[in-house]
């Protein structure tokens, strides 16, 4: 069976990669494909990289007649998303790569968005959509809300380690360095390259990024009480890619342990070695993520190493992961390509 899909917002990077993986789906057809201000125009024009496929031409949201998509997947921006989803017809599966219903509390979404939800019902209703953790959920979802690629990065090191109860919760360190492409496809005088390129910076220092959000929901969810993280992302002159280090209290055999049990049988976690670390280099332009443990200089701590590609696992690849449990796909099709290297 080919199930048709719409991507909305096409025209920007996680668009465009949604595009490329689709292209290599078995059972996918792309039959529409939206753009606001570059509608009218082909996806050739827009990504010259993609002018192989044989593709719909962009146009409105408006002129999509969604009575023949089975999927759709919204790459809007925040808040735009939630207003454009409210109008789909309620029966059609929807996977949104936004922030808008990441998030299960109204207030915390506010907090962290500085906006009111307009679209409270299917807040709701939305499956939070990091595949390895809410398979089964996602499975019967109707809309799955795709996670922030630093907030997937942090849970791939955390997660198993705080409900094994390995690590001590109150003293939990993220540091994270990610690619450009994080920040999107739009003008920003402070990404430009002479702008961005030979330094690096911190970006949202002292608790001030949008994804401790995710990190509170979930983290104080698996341990039963509240867990807060510090946590520290920095920008880099590089286009693809996030390396998580994250600093933990408790034995680095038993924090390997647990994170190797935990995707023993996942097909895009790869556990490295104990004692090896991860790469952005060795993940680029896949769905697949390397962790690495290793102990620290003072007993009784250890280091996880997460790698990941912010625009394929951190959110397009996981976004057609979970379209493929939606659908009843194989998880991995569209999915298994290898790195691109070097």
């Amino acid at each position: 069976m080919t199930h048709k899909i719409a991507i909305l917002g096409a025209s920007g990077y996680t668009g465009a990669e949604l595009v490329r993986l689709i292209a290599s789906h078995p059972n996918m057809e792309i039959k529409a494909l939206t753009a606001s201000r570059k509608a009218g125009q082909s996806m050739a024009q827009v990504f010259p990289f993609l002018r192989h496929l044989d593709l719909p031409e962009l146009v409105t949201i408006e002129e999509v007649d969604f009575s023949e998509i089975d999927l759709c997947f919204c790459a809007l921006p925040h808040a735009t998303s939630q207003a454009v989803i409210r109008e789909l017809p309620k029966d059609l599966k929807i996977v949104d790569l936004s922030a808008d219903f990441r998030l299960r509390d109204p207030a915390e979404y506010t907090k962290w968005y500085g906006g009111v939800h307009d679209a409270l019902e299917l807040q709701a209703e939305a499956v939070y959509g990091l595949t390895e953790f809410y398979r089964d959920d996602i499975r019967g979802a109707r809309l799955v809300a795709g996670t922030g690629c630093n907030a997937a990065t942090g849970q791939y090191a955390l997660r198993p380690l705080i409900a094994d109860r390995v690590i001590a919760l109150d003293d939990i360190i993220i540091n994270l360095i990610t690619g450009v492409s994080g920040a999107g496809r739009s003008l920003k005088e402070n990404l430009l390259h002479a702008e961005l390129s030979e330094g690096a910076h911190g970006y949202a220092v002292g608790g001030t990024h949008r994804h401790l959000g995710e990190f509170d929901q979930e983290f104080s969810a698996i341990a039963g009480e509240p867990v807060r993280v510090q946590f520290t992302p920095h920008l880099i002159p590089a286009n693809r890619g996030i390396l998580g280090t994250v600093y933990v209290k408790g034995s680095p055999e038993a924090v390997y342990k647990s994170l190797a049990q935990a995707y023993e049988n996942e097909p895009f976690m790869i556990m490295l070695p104990f004692g090896e670390t991860p790469s952005t280099r060795h993940v680029r332009g896949s769905n697949f993520c390397h962790v690495g443990v290793t102990g620290d200089r003072i007993e009784g701590r250890a280091i996880v190493m997460v790698a990941l590609d912010n625009l394929t696992k951190g959110s397009s690849g996981q976004a057609l992961q979970n379209a493929n449990l939606m659908l009843g796909e194989d998880e991995t099709a569209g999915l298994m390509m290898a790195p691109v290297f070097p």
